[in-house]
């Protein structure tokens, strides 16, 4: 016969011991990868369970995963400090935490004056089985139209409000950085020229349209 499971208690915290840090329900945490080539897998604790002795301990868990680890890959919009929250639950013992790190919500992370080793971002959550993302939609900047990525530099427009990659302006990064003031090329005094020309040369093309057909 079949000894019985021994009961487990869940636990408010706990500390590990190997690197002396506390850690409790909500934290976000560093955990040993399978490969020591591989970079620590980051995972957002639900519980923590020990056995009647307090010992044995567990953490229930819920992955992040890297762009590079989804089913699309990564892309150029993806931020190198970027997780997806997924779908994918785990027990693993808590002996694998490595430390704890800060996952934040991509608007907090883009206003750090410095991030960290420990600082991460996360803006979709991740279906592991469907490879789908929620929201399955962003807003897009630039020429290019691509979503934001916080390591790239980018300059605003200070009439439209639209953000610009300088390589897709044709400027320069150097440039770009020493810049006081910014008009991209439709809200800039030379655009507005170029656009009202544009306009009026559309205006006499019509009329001369609605010329010809009143000779008919």
């Amino acid at each position: 016969m079949a000894k019985p499971k021994a009961p487990r208690q869940t636990l408010d915290s706990y500390t590990v011991k190997r690197i002396n840090k506390t850690i409790k329900a909500g934290d976000c945490v560093l955990m040993r990868p399978s490969e020591p080539s591989k970079p620590s897998y980051v995972a957002k604790i639900e519980k923590i369970e020990a056995d009647s002795r307090g010992a044995n301990v567990k953490v229930h868990v819920r992955w992040y995963y890297r762009p590079e680890e989804s089913i699309g890959g990564r892309r150029q919009f993806h931020g190198s400090k970027e997780l997806f929250l997924s779908d994918h639950y785990d027990v693993q013992s808590a002996d694998t935490i490595e430390g704890k790190c800060t996952v934040h919500t991509f608007k907090n992370y883009t206003k750090l004056d410095a991030v960290g080793n420990e600082d991460y971002f996360s803006r979709f959550d991740y279906n592991s089985a469907t490879g789908a993302f929620t929201p399955d939609r962003v807003a897009v900047y630039c020429k290019c139209e691509m979503p934001y990525n916080p390591d790239d530099l980018m300059v605003q427009c200070e009439r439209c409000s639209d953000w610009f990659h300088p390589a897709c302006i044709e400027m320069s990064a150097e440039k770009a950085k020493k810049l006081d003031h910014f008009f991209c090329e439709s809200c800039s005094p030379e655009g507005q020229k170029k656009l009202q020309n544009s306009q009026s040369t559309s205006k006499i093309a019509e009329t001369k349209v609605d010329s010809k057909r009143r000779r008919r």
